[in-house]
């Protein structure tokens, strides 16, 4: 059993411009992304995305909502031609959805890498801005949030392949209570109670005030805890992909590796049929709400049964549920990163319970308390105090210098593992182990002959003049750089590549 699996972050950014509330977010996300996509130093594939794998209004039970009663967000699988959608030499798009600019990482294969492609994204983010800035002389301002505090709520989503022949339903049931405790590791934190943040107040999730329902299709109305959009960008014969569309947007990097690896745990435990105890939740659309809005953690929650539990319960559920099919099944013989995935949720857990403030250099939504409740007492601000709606904005500000999370960092107050040099050099490089890195490699190399490209496949022109063609990748951890990085070294153009990968 290990942590190790396929898996990515998806992230939409916040956007805004300083002095124009009104400003079209469409249009500004496209700045955002053309901006980018014109340094001349970076190469990104200024092609069209291929959408003709894409599936995102079949689910996992075997139905596929009519188009025409589904909302129009859904409809991620319709080619604009007028929003921007770049592919970038570390195997990531970066596009327009819906109103912001969005970071798909590249496939990886455990959580740590998770983390740098994923911060990696941040230094595009921050690029883009600085560009666009000095190319128009307009400020347009990205924040890694999840909420502009009025009613809008925008997504973080996590991916995770695991085997078709899991049941799903058993996959959703499983999953459920530990979806709605988790938020308690990894929530972003904020300012404002309900949607439109109509109650003063501190809580643990940017997105719980948004979700309506336990089980669903949709990703932007009627957001569901479990999603079932059945998309895996893989061999469908074989794998199903997680879309997990109830986490926030983390900073801290400790909550990112905790969020990826403990979910990636869990769905081990699932795939062994190995889930002991029972915690059915008597209402989780409930729970997840009642769980964020007390940051002192101790607010219980009930289970079918009559039981209540808090939500570190409900975590320390499964930690031992976990710890017990490890002891049992393994012993001593775990990798390096399962151990640790183990370790850091046990010390976290262990201070949340003593001390919720001790957990401040690595949980988000505890960092962020800490520093507001010390803005509080120092000016005797309430909750609902303007000055700390503009900080919680201000939290996420993807420009080093302005953002208060890079600024605490930087400080040394929260956490981090990962080095500034490899970060950046994610934001080139595509990771080395899975299919990210051909389709990375592609778009530095042949960036002409590559006219589009999807997860699981690309499309390529041999030579000029001939019709294109389409090349599948159906299995996440092949065309990796062990093994075709001779046949690319020796294919000086796409014709003499294919070929041999032929």
């Amino acid at each position: 059993m290990t942590v190790r699996r396929v898996m990515g972050i998806e992230t939409e950014y916040g956007i805004s411009v300083p002095g124009e509330p009104h400003a079209n977010p469409i249009v500004l996300s496209g700045q955002i992304v053309n901006a980018y996509a014109t340094r001349p130093e970076i190469t990104v594939s200024r092609t069209r995305w291929d959408y003709e794998t894409e599936s995102p209004l079949t689910d996992q039970f075997g139905h596929e909502m009519p188009r025409l009663v589904a909302d129009s967000s859904q409809l991620t699988d319709e080619d604009d031609e007028i929003a921007a959608n770049v592919v970038l030499t570390n195997g990531a798009r970066l596009y327009v959805d819906h109103a912001h600019p969005e970071y798909s990482s590249p496939e990886v294969t455990s959580p740590h890498d998770a983390v740098v492609w994923d911060r990696a994204g941040e230094l595009v983010m921050a690029e883009a801005v600085q560009r666009q800035a000095e190319q128009s002389g307009r400020q347009i301002n990205l924040y890694k949030n999840n909420t502009d505090g009025k009613g809008s709520s925008y997504g973080t989503h996590e991916n995770y392949l695991l085997a078709r022949d899991v049941e799903f339903a058993t996959v959703a049931r499983q999953l459920m209570p530990f979806f709605v405790a988790r938020q308690v590791i990894c929530g972003a934190g904020r300012v404002g109670i309900g949607p439109e943040s109509h109650q003063a107040g501190f809580q643990i999730s940017q997105r719980a005030d948004f979700f309506e329902r336990q089980v669903g299709l949709e990703t932007t109305i009627r957001r569901p805890i479990v999603n079932t959009r059945d998309e895996p960008h893989a061999d469908p014969t074989r794998y199903r992909r997680l879309h997990v569309i109830i986490g926030d947007a983390n900073q801290a990097e400790t909550a990112t590796l905790l969020k990826l690896g403990t979910t990636s745990l869990v769905l081990r435990l699932i795939e062994h049929d190995d889930v002991p105890r029972t915690l059915t939740l008597a209402d989780p659309v409930a729970a997840l709400r009642q769980i964020s809005h007390d940051p002192t953690l101790t607010t219980t929650v009930e289970l079918a049964d009559g039981r209540r539990m808090t939500g570190l319960d409900l975590l320390w559920a499964h930690y031992e549920m976990i710890d017990d099919h490890l002891s049992r099944h393994y012993g001593q013989d775990l990798d390096e990163e399962t151990q640790e995935i183990m370790t850091r949720w046990d010390h976290l857990m262990v201070m949340l319970g003593d001390d919720v403030l001790s957990a401040a250099h690595s949980v988000d939504w505890v960092a962020k308390l800490a520093l507001f409740e010390q803005y509080r007492a120092r000016d005797g601000l309430a909750w609902d105090d303007a000055r700390l709606r503009a900080m919680d904005i201000q939290w996420s500000d993807v420009r080093p210098d302005k953002g208060l999370h890079h600024r605490l960092e930087a400080a040394g107050r929260i956490d981090r593992f990962t080095s500034p040099e490899r970060v950046q050099a994610a934001v080139t490089a595509p990771p080395e182990d899975t299919r990210a890195w051909l389709r990375g490699t592609m778009v530095e190399r042949y960036p002409h002959e590559l006219l589009a490209a999807s997860w699981d496949s690309v499309i390529v022109r041999r030579t000029p003049g001939e019709p294109p063609s389409r090349l599948a990748l159906p299995e996440p951890e092949r065309c990796t750089r062990a093994h075709l990085q001779g046949i690319i070294e020796a294919s000086p153009t796409m014709a003499d590549l294919l070929e041999r990968i032929a």
